[in-house]
This record gives C-alpha cells, structure tokens and sequence, in this order.
C-alpha cells in the first residue's frame, strides 16, 4: 500500500509543548533566583537540606513538564505507536475501529476492537483548527489501513 509521507509523519500537540517549555524555563530560572536571594534575606538561613530539597522539587516539576512536552503518536506501516502522559502503547491499523474528536473531549480518542478506548493526547483541542486537521490525517491513515475483504 503506498500512501503519501506526510500522512505518516507523527502527531504531536503544539501548545501544551509551548507551556511546557515555557514552564521549564520559569522553573529554572525561578529555583535559581531563589537559590541566590533568599539566603541574602536577614534573619533566614538556608541550609544545605534546603538547597537539595528544592533542587529535587525543581527536578520533579520538570520531570512532568518533559513527560507533558515528549505526548506523540508515531504512525508506521503495521500501526501506530501512542505516547501519552503515563504509558506508551502500540496498536496495529487492524485494532482501530474508528477515531473520536467530540465536542468535548480535550484530545481524539480510539475506539478499539476489544471494546476498549484509546486516548492520544498528542491531537489535543487546545491546538484549535490543527488538532481538527491532525483527527481527521488520523482518521486518514486507519481507513488507508482497513483489512480489505
């Protein structure tokens, strides 16, 4: 089956990596200001237990604003590869029965052969116009990859 590249490039949400960007850079540059004044400040002592306690506080809250950036579906030829928040899961075209982006669902769900729902977080709505665009390239893809009978 030949299908056109782009149909198979991955999806990935643009504003919810903006903010997590953004947030990245305010965590940092925030633990680094408060590293630096507030042991300035008369009357407070910072120890050594505080600077490690926010540094891992620091590290924590990028933690889950990288897992918030790196939300992606990798679409091949036998499937598509969802990594959401927590979990990665990989579905073949075969398992996908169809592609939901109601009204309001903040990102496209799949409805799957077992009976169960996938989400992917990587077609959010916060995207606007391209998270609709993006559903419907999904939707694209799993019609192109319908067992023919």
């Amino acid at each position: 089956m030949t299908t056109a590249p782009e149909l198979h490039l991955p999806f990935r949400p643009r504003a919810a990596r903006r903010v997590a960007l953004v947030l990245g850079v305010l965590t940092v540059v925030g633990t680094i200001a408060i590293m630096v004044l507030v042991p300035q400040m008369p009357g407070v002592t910072f120890t050594l237990a505080d600077h490690v306690g926010l540094v891992l506080l620091a590290a924590s809250i990028l933690w889950l604003l990288w897992r918030q950036g790196a939300v992606r579906a990798l679409p091949d030829r036998s499937g598509l590869t969802v990594r959401n928040f927590i979990l990665t899961r990989t579905v073949e075209w075969a398992e996908i029965v169809a592609v939901h982006f109601g009204d309001g669902s903040p990102w496209v769900q799949l409805d799957l052969s077992e009976g169960d729902t996938l989400a992917v977080m990587a077609i959010q709505r916060a995207d606007g116009a391209r998270a609709v665009a993006e559903s419907r390239r999904l939707a694209t893809l799993v019609a192109l990859h319908e067992p023919r009978t």
